[in-house]
């Protein structure tokens, strides 16, 4: 007997892709991070609607005086005063922007490009301090200029990263002198 050889010539290639499971795949991810986003955006205008007893913010006085200090960087945010995960959203305090700093003898002047300015009275300033985080940013230890403020009722501190951050010793030797004696001539009245 001869030893028959069969060849598969039969066969079909099994198909690839089901192309109708994948797109309803896509379609589903799509909408599940469409969901997600717009949950996020919700909880973001929810938490402006509870901080809305912030007032306005300040504008910058028309001669402000000769500055200070001056710096270039980011600003990373606002927060409750001590408490670095409670973000800041009224007002914009909760955008992230690059930002120019100026100290002068009237305060603290924060311009921000695309997003809202604010200024800080002098009498406004409680203090500056170097720190690691502040809500949504950790950096290195003390890689974060954080000011603290006072704004109506609320203790606020906004964090701020210098594109040289070797100049933040500087900022808070400034800020935590000038809110010093701040104090001490509204204790002499």
């Amino acid at each position: 007997m001869t030893p028959v050889i069969l060849l598969a010539a039969g066969k079909e290639s099994a198909e690839v892709t089901d192309w109708a499971a994948r797109i309803g795949w896509v379609l589903g991810l799509v909408l599940f991070v469409a969901l997600v986003y717009w949950l996020m955006r919700e909880g973001w205008k929810w938490r402006g609607t509870l901080q809305g007893d912030l007032p306005e913010l300040h504008a910058a006085p028309d001669r402000p005086g000769p500055a200070r200090l001056s710096m270039s960087g980011r600003y990373h945010g606002s927060t409750t005063a001590g408490q670095w995960l409670d973000r800041i959203v009224a007002h914009g305090l909760g955008t992230r922007s690059r930002v120019e700093l100026t100290l002068t003898d009237a305060g603290l002047d924060v311009v921000r490009p695309g997003a809202d300015d604010f200024f800080v009275p002098a009498g406004a300033l409680r203090g500056a301090r170097l720190d690691k985080g502040i809500a949504g940013k950790v950096l290195t230890e003390g890689g974060l200029l954080v000011v603290t403020w006072s704004h109506g009722e609320r203790l606020i501190d906004s964090g701020f990263r210098s594109d040289r951050a070797a100049e933040h010793h500087e900022w808070v030797e400034a800020i935590n002198s000038m809110s010093k004696t701040i104090t001490k001539t509204e204790g002499a009245r």
